[in-house]
This record gives structure tokens, sequence and C-alpha cells, in this order.
């Protein structure tokens, strides 16, 4: 779920075309499991292939990914590897919530709610591996790089935007900036008209950039301290955070502490027994990430796509090329543009 810091961040919309020439690492699981929740019939079944095998991944990465290539955007997915010991207790909880999700799923359909259907059927949300190594086998058909993270695909974007491989970090979640990525795009991967969680509304949802040396800034902490903050309202690897605590409230106490060691000498707030805050700081500081990555990006194996999209997963042909010839009329335009400006 990442870190909650919505209300202590400054957010500027950005758009596609602002983004042109520059390199993405875009957090891999995030984008896929934002894709199967949002790509979705209306009862709330995702798309599915005629083996009954769902596709809504596969959709949104080709898609969504055209998109990006058609802006002049270079994205790089990182995935995750082993997830640190920490966290096992946040997947064990989000494995029980999907359960739960399930069957409240099964109740909606027999009583016709499709709206609660969907509502469910979202929250119910399952990333399987052999999804994950379909999306690389696509990824690599369309001449896009991907990196294997050892850990926490989303510390190895940070490591490379922080080492200046990539410009910025793409992922919904906040811990981004705690793992060091000096900028965050947020709303990359589902920017369009969304509706609002249980409300019968509709609102254009854009890319916005987020800069961590603004929120260091704007809240007067250093990047520590930003980290200390975080444990305070809850992350991955401490979930429940502590009671009563929230962004603002957290805030506060780190400011006045300094840290949260200080916090906890002061008796600002209570330390919780058999959490090792310390672990989790350095899970964000020093994160296990691979440094020996490659960026490379090719061309399109368009034969290559028809073959594992549509005739391995019944992808609509003509949707498929359609889709490519608009990126190639872009990438067209793109390479006659510096020619034109020659003359002015």
């Amino acid at each position: 779920m990442g870190v909650n810091l919505k209300d202590l961040v400054r957010h500027t919309p950005v758009q596609l075309e602002v983004l042109k020439g520059r390199i993405l690492a875009i957090d891999g699981y995030n984008a896929l499991y934002q894709f199967l929740a949002i790509i979705r019939q209306p009862d709330g079944t995702p798309l599915q292939d005629s083996k009954g095998r769902p596709t809504s991944h596969l959709s949104g990465v080709f898609y969504r990914t055209v998109n990006l290539l058609e802006a002049g955007i270079m994205p790089v997915y990182t995935f995750d590897g082993k997830p640190p010991e920490l966290k096992a207790h946040e997947i064990s909880k989000r494995a029980e919530l999907k359960e739960k999700a399930k069957e409240e799923y099964k109740k909606a359909v027999e009583r016709g709610d499709l709206a609660g259907a969907r509502k469910h059927a979202q929250a119910a949300s399952r990333l399987s591996t052999e999804m994950v190594e379909q999306a690389k086998t696509l990824l690599g058909i369309m001449g896009v790089p991907w990196v294997q993270a050892p850990s926490e695909g989303e510390a190895q974007a940070a490591y490379m935007t922080m080492k200046g491989d990539a410009w910025a970090t793409a992922s919904q979640d906040y811990d981004s900036l705690l793992f060091g990525a000096p900028r965050l795009v947020r709303n990359l991967t589902i920017s369009g008209r969304r509706k609002l969680p249980n409300k019968p509304v509709y609102v254009n949802i854009e890319p916005e950039l987020v800069k961590l040396e603004e929120v260091l800034g704007d809240n007067g902490l250093t990047r520590e301290m930003l980290i200390d903050l975080g444990i305070l309202i809850g992350t991955d690897f401490n979930p429940e955070g502590f009671s009563g605590i929230g962004p603002k409230k957290a805030l506060k106490i780190i400011k006045e502490a300094g840290s949260l060691e200080e916090a906890f000498k002061r008796g600002l707030v209570k330390q919780c027994e058999g959490v090792d805050y310390g672990a989790i700081k350095e899970i964000f500081l020093r994160p296990n990430v691979r440094g020996d990555y490659r960026l490379s990006w090719g061309e399109i194996d368009r034969e290559g796509l028809i073959r594992f999209l549509c005739y391995e997963f019944d992808f609509s042909p003509e949707r498929i090329e359609a889709a490519l010839d608009r990126l190639e009329k872009g990438k067209k335009r793109e390479r006659a543009q510096p020619n034109l400006e020659r003359w002015f």
C-alpha cells in the first residue's frame, strides 16, 4: 500500500510532452496491479483469452507503453524480487484482505450488484508469477528494457534515478521518496478519466510530478527525518504505524524531536515491542538493489508481437496493428522534426 504522504507533498501536474526524451523507471508490480484493477468488465471480470487466462495486465502494458513511446518517453520497468522479511506481515495481511474481497465479490454477483462486484473484484486482484513473466516477455518483444530487482522493485527504480540512469521513478506509492528517488511521477500508468471509489463521479487523472527536494524543503526535513516520519505513519514494513498518528502529527513529532529515536527518549511516542525500527530505516537507506543492469531500447518486433498477443492471447490483430501504426507515424514525425528546425 505504501506510506501515506499525500498531505505533506506538493503535487505538480505534468504533461507527457514535458517528459519527452526522459528515461522513466517504472515500478513494474505497481503498474501491473493497476492494470489488473482498472482494466475489467462492468461486473469486475478481468479481460480473458479463450482459455480463461487473464489478459488485463498485457493489455495495460502494451497500450500504455505504446502511449509512452509515442510521447517520446523511454520507459524501463523494474520488477520485485524476494521481499524483505519485515514485509511478511504486510504480505499476509494483503492476502487475507484479498480472500475477503473474493467472498464479497461472489455475494455481489449473486445479488446482481455490478458496481459492488467490480469494486470487490478490484480489491481481490492477484498478480501471479506467470503474469509477471508474460509482461516481461511482452516488453522484450516491444524492445523495452526491464530490470529484475533482488528485492523491492521500487527501491531498484529509486536507485536508478539517484544514479542518473533514469530521470524519475514512476509509481503510485510515495515510498519512492523514502528510498531516495529525487523525482517521482505519479499517475503515469493510470492517467485518464476514472470513477471515484463508491461515488457516481468521474474525474480526470493526469500525471503529476513530486520532487524530493521540495518535499524536504517544504516540511523542513532531511531524508532520514522523512523516513522516520514515514515509520510513524506506517510503511509496508510496519503497516500499523503508531495509533492515532497521521502525517501532520508525525511531522510535528519529528520536527520537535529531530529523529524517531529522540522521540522515543522524550516520550513523545511509545515504542512498540518487537518492532526493529532501525532495521526498517536501513531498508530505506541501504536497500538491496542491483547495480549491474544495462539499459537498451530496441525496435518493436512487429511479427513477434502479433504472434504473442494475437495468436497466443487472442488480442485483436486490427487493434494491435492500429496502435503500432500510430506509434510508427509518431516516430516518423519525430524523425522529420529536426530537419524542419534547421530552417528556422
